[in-house]
C-alpha cells in the first residue's frame, strides 16, 4: 500500500511539474486566440516564434549566455580540481581548517552576498560585463567538495606508480586523477551549466545593456509590462530560452544520469 501511495504521489507531482511546460508548448504554437481554448482542432502556426524573435535581440542573448556558462565552467573546473587535489593528498597546516572555511560557503546563500558583489565589481570597473556576472562564482565550495571526495576514492597505489616512473605531480593529476573523475566532471558540468543558465537575479543587477544580458534578463525585459501581454509570443520566448537545455537532456538522457549515479549524487 506504502509503495502504491509513492508511486502516486510521484506521478502527481512529475503531472505538477509537466504541466506548465504543457501550457506554454500549447500556446506557443497556436495563435493568441487560442492561448486558453484548449481545442484540439485549432491550427498550429510558427508566427509567435518568428514574432518573438524578431521582437528582441535573442541572438546577442544566446551568444552572452553561451559565453558565461562556458566561462565559468571553466573557471570552475580548473580551480576545483587543483584545490580538490590538494585537500586530498597534500599534507599541509590547517588543511582541515581550510577545508571546513571552504564548506561554510555551501551554507551561505548567495543573494546575501549580492550588495558586496556589487560593491566589488564596481571598484574594479566590471560592472555591465560578464566577467562580472562570472566571476563571483568562478571558485565553487560545491566542486571543491565533489572532486575531493573523488580523488579520495582513487587507490594511493596508482600515484606512487605513475611518480616512480617518473610522472610528475602535474601529469599524476593530469593522467590519473582527472579520467578516473570523468563521471564526476561530467555530472558537476551539468548542475553548474543548468544552475548559471537559469541564473537570474545577479546577471539582472550587474548587467545594463543587451550587450551583455543573459537569456534569462533578457526574457523579463521582453515579458515586461512596457511590451505589452501577449502570452503566445511570451511563451514562444520562453521555450526558445528554455530549447537548448531540453533538447540536450532528451538527446543525452541515459549519459546524464549515468553521470549522476556514478558520481554519487542524490
Amino acid at each position: 500500500m506504502t509503495k502504491k501511495l509513492d508511486h502516486l504521489g510521484a506521478w502527481i507531482l512529475g503531472l505538477l511539474w509537466l504541466l506548465p511546460l504543457a501550457y506554454s508548448v500549447w500556446a506557443a504554437f497556436h495563435p493568441s486566440e487560442y492561448a486558453t481554448r484548449f481545442d484540439l482542432s485549432t491550427p498550429l502556426t510558427l508566427d509567435n516564434f518568428r514574432a518573438a524573435w524578431a521582437s528582441a535581440p535573442f541572438l546577442r542573448y544566446f551568444i552572452n549566455t553561451f559565453a558565461l556558462v562556458t566561462m565559468v565552467l571553466a573557471a570552475q573546473l580548473v580551480l576545483s580540481t587543483l584545490a580538490a587535489y590538494a585537500f586530498a593528498r597534500y599534507e599541509f597546516r590547517g588543511r582541515d581548517t581550510l577545508f571546513m572555511l571552504v564548506l561554510l560557503q555551501l551554507m551561505i546563500m548567495p543573494d546575501i552576498l549580492i550588495v558586496e558583489n556589487y560593491r566589488s565589481m564596481s571598484w574594479l570597473g566590471l560592472r555591465d560585463t560578464l566577467f562580472a556576472i562570472g566571476l563571483p562564482y568562478f571558485a565553487s565550495a560545491f566542486g571543491i567538495f565533489l572532486l575531493r571526495q573523488t580523488f579520495k576514492t582513487v587507490p594511493r597505489e596508482l600515484e606512487d606508480a605513475a611518480l616512480v616512473e617518473g610522472a610528475s605531480r602535474w601529469q599524476v593529476l593530469m593522467k590519473v586523477y582527472v579520467p578516473l573523475a570523468k563521471p564526476t566532471y561530467i555530472a558537476y558540468g551539468l548542475v553548474s551549466v543548468s544552475h548559471h543558465w537559469n541564473n537570474f537575479l545577479w546577471p539582472l543587477i550587474v548587467s545594463n545593456s543587451v550587450e551583455t544580458r543573459p537569456l534569462t534578463v533578457g526574457l523579463q525585459v521582453f515579458a515586461s509590462t512596457d511590451q505589452g501581454i501577449d502570452w503566445s509570443i511570451i511563451t514562444a520566448a520562453t521555450l526558445l530560452s528554455a530549447a537548448p537545455l531540453l533538447i540536450a537532456f532528451l538527446l543525452f538522457q541515459r549519459q546524464f544520469v549515468q553521470s549522476f549515479m556514478r558520481a554519487g549524487i542524490r
